[in-house]
């Protein structure tokens, strides 16, 4: 029987792997996956920078083949010929209108050699695209705001992209080249918090701001004064669920399923249990999905065995996948909490039917209408619904147009981000900064539910948890 059982798992892990890899499909509405418009590596180098890695738009970094139009749009803004720049890439765009990349060229085109205020993003497209487009459309939509407002106090705003892969080697290399680029005077990101963790040092030390709109581990709060994030940390998160759990589903025993090698999954699974304690509950067991050896059946009966009543996934995008294997084990047994990174077009299409139910916390949802101007205005732009991603890389755009309007040198952008008066709207609400760096705001609970049509194409949405 037990060998039987084994057998369904392996054939059941292998199907889920199976489905992951070809879920690189368009979602309409919570998350956008333009598989179709992934563009070549770069080739070159950009005028702005000595780095391969970053590009002001004389080379693409998103991975994948461009269109033609865009393609010679690059290579026009390249030669410093902006007016054939800015045709083709009107025309690459009219083609591929959800392409952030392509409008943050055409904006950098359309000012040519004029002055600018030029801000950075870091973001890791070479290996998670999907993740990077996401931030780069907040950013995007942020910079043609301002820009076709007729700029910061009549000055447009440039932007430069860099590709970090998520690496903390990569991200401090990267940070270095913003550094010394006197004309970066902000940045938005990095993505991962191991990684933000890795190059504040880098952008302390050359005081340049880094905003980063998606890392959420507890270490990043006092980090540097020159590190701020749009994201709430994952103390606010932790708290939700385990009120979530504790008083909405009643019960006081839950297993944590994390991933050890991952900054923000190991924020997110100390939090939690330091949360359930002071409600009265306790964490009875702890996974971790990065062993080779782990085995969601086994895990799942371990956790039954020690009276856990509640699962608790809190992996990084990484391990993902084996989060999802315990989700189809548990065919709905024990009720599913989730940190933001289960927030994926995965885990519908995958969980499906299983992952009914599950609560998942983030930081922003489209239906919340913080901001529905923003909203309306991002439907417009990209033809679809954008996720808290999207929404909090434009809040930390914002921020740093904001602050660019007090002072718009290195040092000012920081004394404004850090003054006690500093406030802007954003798409998830008004943008202010505790001490600390942190954004003083509330997370948002989410549940996968059956719905027909559906958003996301699969049968299934998150949508908001009634409060």
């Amino acid at each position: 029987m037990s060998q039987r059982k084994d057998t369904t798992v392996l054939i059941l892990a292998l199907l889920i792997t199976l489905g992951l890899v070809g879920g690189g499909i368009f979602w309409l509405k919570d998350q956008i996956f333009p598989s179709d418009e992934r563009i070549s590596q770069p080739s070159s180098t950009t005028s702005k920078s000595s780095s391969q890695s970053i590009s002001f738009g004389n080379t693409t970094l998103v991975p994948g083949q461009a269109s033609d139009a865009k393609t010679q749009g690059i290579e026009a803004l390249a030669k410093g010929d902006y007016q054939q720049a800015v045709s083709k890439l009107e025309a690459a765009l009219r083609s591929k209108p959800n392409d952030p990349e392509a409008l943050i060229f055409l904006h950098n085109a359309r000012i040519g050699d004029r002055k600018s205020y030029t801000i950075a993003a870091s973001v890791p497209l070479g290996t998670n695209p999907d993740g990077s487009l996401e931030v780069l459309r907040g950013i995007a939509q942020a910079q043609q705001e301002i820009n076709t407002q007729g700029g910061i106090k009549g000055i447009p705003l440039r932007v430069g992209i860099a590709n970090d892969n998520n690496n903390p080697e990569t991200a401090k290399k990267v940070a270095a080249e913003l550094v010394k680029d006197s004309q970066v005077l902000g940045v938005v990101g990095p993505y991962a918090s191991g990684v933000t963790l890795a190059a504040s040092s880098v952008y302390n030390d050359g005081k340049l701001v880094v905003i980063s709109p998606v890392s959420t581990s507890i270490k990043i709060a006092n980090l540097s004064p020159y590190v701020f994030r749009t994201v709430p940390s994952d103390f606010r998160a932790a708290r939700s669920l385990a009120n979530h759990m504790i008083n909405k589903l009643e019960q006081k025993q839950a297993a944590v399923f994390f991933n050890s090698q991952s900054d923000y999954s190991k924020s997110l699974k100390s939090e939690f249990a330091s949360a359930v304690s002071l409600e009265g509950g306790q964490v009875v067991s702890e996974f971790d999905l990065s062993k080779s050896g782990f085995s969601a059946s086994k895990s799942l009966a371990a956790a039954t065995k020690r009276g856990a009543e509640v699962l608790m996934l809190a992996p990084n995008a990484g391990t993902l996948d084996k989060a999802l294997q315990v989700v189809q084990v548990n065919q709905k047994r024990l009720p599913l909490l989730a940190g933001d990174a289960v927030y994926s077009r995965k885990t519908l299409e995958v969980g499906q039917q299983q992952a009914e139910g599950m609560i998942v916390a983030i930081p922003w949802h489209i239906d919340s209408q913080t901001n529905p101007e923003f909203t309306r205005n991002s439907r417009q732009l990209w033809g679809a619904d954008v996720n808290w991603r999207t929404a909090l890389a434009y809040d930390a755009t914002q921020a740093l147009i904001a602050a660019l309007s007090r002072n718009p040198s290195r040092t000012g952008v920081r004394q404004a981000l850090a003054a006690s008066d500093f406030s802007t709207m954003g798409a998830s609400g008004t943008v202010r900064f505790l001490p600390s760096g942190d954004r003083n705001a509330q997370v948002q609970l989410v549940t996968i539910d059956q719905k027909q049509p559906s958003r996301s194409g699969t049968g299934y949405d998150f949508v908001p948890v009634a409060k």
